[in-house]
């Protein structure tokens, strides 16, 4: 608690408009895809309900915590190297605290973006709870399996962490967050199921959109995704963590 505290402090106090930021980035995220791709392109509808806003935010979102989750977990280390070097504060401290804040981040900001549309927007959406909460639970189950990894990674081998970010930064077109799987062709279909944040979005919608049930969607997939990384992260920086604190 003392260490989430500090992270609230630290990552959300210093910068003008703090925790407000990590909302006007979905939102301003969501507003501009509607424009540009309702305004700009004359597309009427999305692939799904008759709402531009919370189509893209149920695919915006997962994406968003994946990639969220993954850093704060993969910067843990560095981010508390001084406190570190106590013996009361061990490296799963550093990690843990990190992700829980994201985590309830990320939920707060999940429940005033998606809450607001259904506010503001007519969505005719019918939410059902349980596949939303398995999908923000997976996506924040794979964010910290990738961070723990790459917390071992990004010290010990530099150059991946600038590899990591080419390989990531095409997310975006590749996870489903302004279309879904069913649109793609069957060559891209067996090509993008490999990526795991694509079942996210999928598992997300199907939980604002009770008609679409996304048959591709396998969360043991996502789980072993996440699981491997975790397992290997976690054994890798128990052995080399003071190694790496000393870097």
């Amino acid at each position: 608690m003392a260490l989430m505290l500090r992270e609230m402090c630290t990552t959300y106090g210093r910068s003008p408009g703090g925790y407000l930021w990590t909302i006007l980035v979905p939102v301003g995220g969501v507003a501009m895809l509607t424009l540009v791709l309702s305004l700009g392109l004359r597309i009427r509808t999305p692939s799904l309900g008759i709402n531009f806003p919370l189509f893209y935010a149920t695919g915006l979102l997962p994406l968003l915590y994946f990639q969220r989750g993954s850093s704060a977990a993969a910067k843990a280390l560095s981010y508390s190297r001084p406190l570190l070097f106590y013996p009361g504060v061990t490296f799963i401290d550093a990690i843990a605290a990190r992700f829980l804040l994201q985590a309830v981040t990320n939920a707060t900001v999940m429940y005033v973006v998606i809450g607001g549309i259904l506010l503001v927007f007519e969505t005719r959406a019918i939410v059902e709870l349980p596949p939303v909460l398995l999908a923000f639970s997976l996506t924040a189950l794979l964010g910290l399996g990738i961070g723990c990894l790459n917390a071992y990674l990004f010290p010990t081998f530099p150059l991946w962490e600038q590899v990591w970010s080419i390989l990531t930064f095409p997310l975006f077109l590749l996870s489903g967050v302004f279309y879904i799987y069913e649109d793609l062709p069957a060559v891209g279909q067996q090509v993008l199921w490999y990526n795991p944040v694509i079942h996210l979005t999928g598992l997300m919608r199907s939980g604002f959109y009770p008609t679409y049930q996304p048959s591709y969607v396998e969360p043991l997939y996502v789980l072993g995704f996440s699981l491997i990384p975790l397992a290997l992260g976690l054994m890798l920086l128990r052995k080399h963590h003071t190694r790496i604190l000393n870097l």
